[in-house]
């Protein structure tokens, strides 16, 4: 959640051992998200207003604690355009941070060995190496913003057919048999990112001072 909010539980929930709960809870994980996202994309730019952060520094925040990039876009461009662009920005780095956290996931379950019923994990999966050939594609060719526009659209589809495959296959049963405890953990690793986000921007603000 900390890296790219839906679709990073989804990617994850792709590589780590199933059973007869992983449907429900990833279901349960993108709703809590989704749902936390949306409040703080509302919430966060009255808060750091409040606090007289300058729009570069709302930016960075904005990127740097709401877990989807649509929140992240919505959120940013409501404050300025500077801010906006800061808060994409900072977003696009968390989610570069993706490849890393799978391939240490992976290394971890081949080294535990928690992943025996499930064969041999691929240490890249295959959509992480399509992920890393597009990002290294947008990196180094100039693509026309249509084509740019027309593939943002499908990849999105794409989410939307994740999230709605898993919300067939899920009983609301099994959804509130999951549980207040990971609501909890849901809103206290949210929680827990906004205020070591505010924290670090007060500690360089003092640092800053003469």
């Amino acid at each position: 959640m900390a890296i790219c909010g839906a679709s990073a539980a989804l990617a994850i929930a792709a590589v780590i051992p199933a059973n007869d709960k992983s449907e429900g809870n990833t279901l349960f994980t993108v709703i809590a998200v989704t749902a936390l996202s949306t409040i703080a994309m509302v919430i966060y730019p009255l808060l750091f207003q409040a606090l007289s952060f300058s729009d570069l520094q709302q930016g960075f925040l904005i990127g740097a604690t709401i877990h989807d990039v649509a929140q992240v876009v919505g959120a940013g461009f409501s404050v300025s355009d500077q801010a906006g662009e800061i808060a994409t920005v900072t977003k696009l780095f968390r989610v570069a941070m993706l490849p890393l956290v799978l391939i240490t996931i992976v290394l971890v379950l081949r080294a535990t060995g928690l992943n025996s019923g499930q064969g041999k994990i691929a240490l890249v999966p295959w959509f992480m190496a399509l992920f890393l050939a597009l990002v290294a594609l947008g990196s180094l060719v100039d693509l026309p913003q249509d084509v740019v526009a027309q593939v943002n659209t499908v990849s999105r589809a794409c989410l939307i057919t994740a999230i709605a495959a898993l919300g067939i296959k899920t009983s609301l049963k099994s959804l509130t048999a999951v549980g207040a405890g990971h609501l909890a953990i849901v809103v206290i690793e949210t929680l827990a990112l906004l205020g070591l986000a505010i924290a670090a921007m007060l500690w360089l603000d003092l640092l800053s001072q003469p």
